[in-house]
């Protein structure tokens, strides 16, 4: 989704799309940034500590060799952690997910791994001269809390807080939901879907009656097809279904477990 960013306040990131639709999402802060980290720093921790213990045996060959391994292994933990965390987990690492966050693109389109690997490589930088004193003074300086690592990345970090479930009935005006037909894509969709793009979707939902027509038929239609091109679901499921009643078939999905569904 085409999208236009501004920072009207310091913690929020505002996302304007082309039909002039505003989301907001609230940045994390540098305190928030650092809680996280420090529950990731445990874990990486924790694995270096087992490969320092597996990696004396080579102590035995060469101490050198050994200490080499050890500072080998570190680095390859410690950047290898947060890269395959944040890329598999689309954004968040074991830190993260304990505190609600989640890293974005910038401009509001899909997070890329080179992004996610480009933010990563530059922690060495961030790091100097220890304790995360470059990154945590770029966090407090920038206006979206970003790091160098975020600047260089085009990313940010955003915090989900804890909101109360929507009133989907007021969007789905009793229609069959024909997507609920297919489990495993229904699974697949949950799986693939961020939480900022299922946040993105509900909000259009909300505000679709503050729409013109034409911009309201275009936003569902660009929706519609991102959703689309992430899961296809056979034409059974979609033929007749206009891309705005497509739209409130996947926020019903992602916003409404089967088992409620179900009771």
């Amino acid at each position: 989704m085409n999208a236009g960013v501004q920072n009207a306040r310091v913690n929020v990131l505002q996302i304007i799309t082309p039909e002039g639709i505003v989301f907001s999402l609230l940045l994390a802060s540098p305190v928030t940034r650092f809680l996280a980290y420090a529950v990731d720093f445990a874990c990486i921790s924790a694995a270096c500590s087992v490969a320092r213990r597996v990696l004396l045996a080579f102590g035995v060959l060469s101490p050198d060799f050994s200490t080499a391994l050890t500072v080998l292994a570190y680095f390859v933990i410690q950047f290898g952690y947060c890269m395959s965390c944040e890329w598999l987990w689309r954004g968040q690492t074991l830190g993260k997910r304990v505190l609600r966050l989640r890293v974005v693109d910038a401009q509001g389109f899909r997070l890329q791994f080179s992004q996610v690997a480009l933010r990563n490589l530059l922690r060495f930088v961030d790091f100097l001269p220890g304790f995360y004193l470059v990154g945590g003074l770029a966090c407090l300086i920038s206006r979206r809390s970003q790091r160098l690592g975020d600047v260089a990345a085009n990313t940010v970090v955003i915090r989900n807080p804890r909101v109360r479930a929507p009133d989907l009935e007021k969007i789905q005006a009793g229609k069959y939901n024909s997507l609920r037909d297919y489990p495993h894509l229904e699974a697949r969709l949950r799986q693939l879907v961020s939480a900022p793009e299922a946040a993105l979707a509900l909000q259009a939902l909300l505000r679709r009656d503050h729409l013109e027509a034409r911009a309201r038929v275009e936003l569902f239609e660009e929706i519609a097809a991102h959703f689309t091109s992430l899961v296809p679901f056979p034409p059974e499921a979609t033929d007749g279904v206009s891309p705005e009643q497509y739209v409130i078939n996947v926020v019903d999905i992602l916003f409404r477990p089967r088992t409620l569904r179900t009771g």
